[in-house]
């Protein structure tokens, strides 16, 4: 299978192009460098040389330009100057094959998942909820479970918060203490999730993983963008989204091994979100993931702007590098510099730490996993570029897109099936029901049974065992003053003597 051309190294005493081998694309990888580099466009490049061997790819669009992905580029004379110098012979604009996908709805087809689905965990994160909160959201999943309710949008959570509320002594005594106000605080922060429109993403249809690992009939990868330029704004909930849907990559593709190309490559955007304010647990989740996915055949590349926002247990796992230029300014841009030139491999040739901060728009320092899985030294690479636009599209364009897209019909209609918020609503209103039911239904009893009553077997009855008057006080019939007399003379004995013979039975 070909290599995925990087660029062509310009090191002193090196030459030739830069490739990455698909055969090792599921090691992972890193792309970093300050804003105005060149990184969305390495990025662009990737996706490309992916979706070409047939790897589908998922990543965010942050900027709203690697939206340009779906349509041709225009050739320049710079451009191709640039293509001559690489010897790329079968270069051509081109556009890749591209679903939009947005959380609104608005930017491509809508994303979804359920409450369940995304647990208690993630969902706390979202909700920013402290560690006594996510305890009481931790009960409200396990009451779900216990008494078989579905949590599939924000209406069912707030309906199960609110049955907890009604049965607050019972639930706390069975799975510990629930505060009312800690239930408040969360239906407070669920309050504010609305309000931001973030509930469009819980809900059905939800997400399917095989729709983001499509291939063309020609064998191309699709290649999938998120639209993340008004997600970024809510860091937590653009982190969470993304880590659940790695997540559940992790939980739901089967064991692969190695493979002569991934799956599918996941690139992960503004990375340093995913580990801003994340609890130890969260980040030994993170590193699992991380660590095991490439067996199931997925690549993931962390896109950020210092090399150090990734964690070192994490940032280990980096097989390939592309560092574009940082700018020492700071103690902390000194110490990301140094951070960066000690994670590559030396090359005798490069001064990695001053090349670093000298590196133009559109080069970076390159090294990839080689023959055997051995990371290559370090090289200044011009970084090859992508054969789509380099920039924005138009609306007319997206939507364009849109609506040739495989999956437009699937999931551009919302569906609301029963779930715990309508079955809750459903008990409420019989046992409503129930309460009015005896006032409702006397009227209806007396006139049914009028016949018996108002006829010769009402006034035998009452003739022989007595009657109850309307406020309750009792008329004594002929058995009781009969059984009374008859006791009072004759003792216990005759009593059943007198009963059997009027009722016709026997002693």
């Amino acid at each position: 299978m070909d290599p995925i051309l990087v660029g062509k190294a310009v090191t002193t005493e090196t030459s030739g192009n830069v490739f990455l081998l698909p055969k090792y694309g599921n090691r992972h990888g890193l792309v970093a460098g300050a804003t105005g580099t060149g990184k969305t466009v390495t990025l662009m490049t990737l996706a490309e040389g992916f979706s070409r061997i047939g790897v589908p790819v998922f990543l965010a669009d942050v900027k709203g330009d690697v939206a340009g992905l779906a349509v041709a580029g225009t050739a320049s004379e710079k451009l191709q100057q640039r293509i001559e110098l690489m010897g790329i012979g079968d270069y051509r604009n081109e556009a890749a094959p591209v679903v939009f996908w947005d959380l609104w709805g608005k930017l491509g087809h809508p994303v979804r998942t359920t409450v369940s689905e995304i647990g208690p965990t993630l969902l706390s994160r979202i909700l920013e909820l402290n560690e006594t909160q996510s305890g009481v959201l931790d009960i409200v999943f396990k009451l779900a479970d216990d008494r078989g309710l579905l949590l599939l949008d924000l209406d069912d959570l707030r309906a199960l918060l609110g049955l907890i509320a009604e049965e607050r002594k019972d639930i706390s005594t069975s799975y510990g203490l629930v505060s009312s106000p800690s239930i408040g605080a969360i239906q407070r922060a669920l309050l504010r999730l609305e309000q931001e429109g973030a509930d469009m993403f819980f809900g059905e249809p939800a997400l399917e993983l095989s729709d983001l690992m499509r291939t063309t009939t020609d064998g191309r990868g699709v290649v999938n963008i998120l639209a993340a330029n008004q997600l970024i704004l809510k860091p937590k909930l653009y982190s969470s989204f993304l880590l659940w849907l790695l997540s559940e990559l992790f939980e739901n593709l089967p064991e692969v091994g190695d493979l002569d190309k991934p799956k599918l490559v996941f690139v992960f955007d503004e990375a340093h979100l995913l580990f801003d304010d994340a609890p130890a647990a969260l980040r030994q989740r993170i590193e699992q993931v991380v660590r095991l996915i490439r067996s199931k055949g997925v690549g993931v590349y962390f896109c950020s702007q210092f090399p150090d926002d990734v964690p070192d247990e994490i940032l280990g796992q980096m097989g390939n590098r592309f560092q574009h230029a940082l700018r020492a300014f700071t103690p902390r841009d000194q110490k990301a510099v140094k951070t960066a030139a000690e994670t590559f491999v030396a090359n005798p040739a490069l001064d990695v730490a001053a090349t670093i901060s000298q590196l133009g728009t559109g080069e970076a320092l390159v090294s990839t996993l080689q023959d055997k899985g051995v990371p290559m030294p370090v090289e200044k690479t011009l970084v090859a570029p992508p054969r789509c636009r380099m920039g924005a599209i138009t609306d007319a364009e997206r939507a364009q897109v849109r609506a040739g897209s495989p999956v437009g019909m699937k999931y551009d209609n919302r569906i609301d099936r029963d779930s715990a918020a309508e079955l809750l609503a459903k008990k409420t209103e019989a046992k409503t029901g129930q309460a009015e039911a005896p006032d409702a239904q006397a009227p209806a009893q007396d006139s049914d049974d009028g016949d018996d009553r108002g006829g010769i077997g009402s006034v035998f009855r009452e003739f022989l065992f007595g009657s109850t008057g309307p406020r309750g006080g009792k008329k004594d019939g002929v058995v009781q003053q009969v059984a009374r007399n008859e006791a009072r003379r004759l003792g216990t004995k005759v009593l059943r003597g007198v009963l059997g013979g009027i009722l016709g039975g026997k002693r």
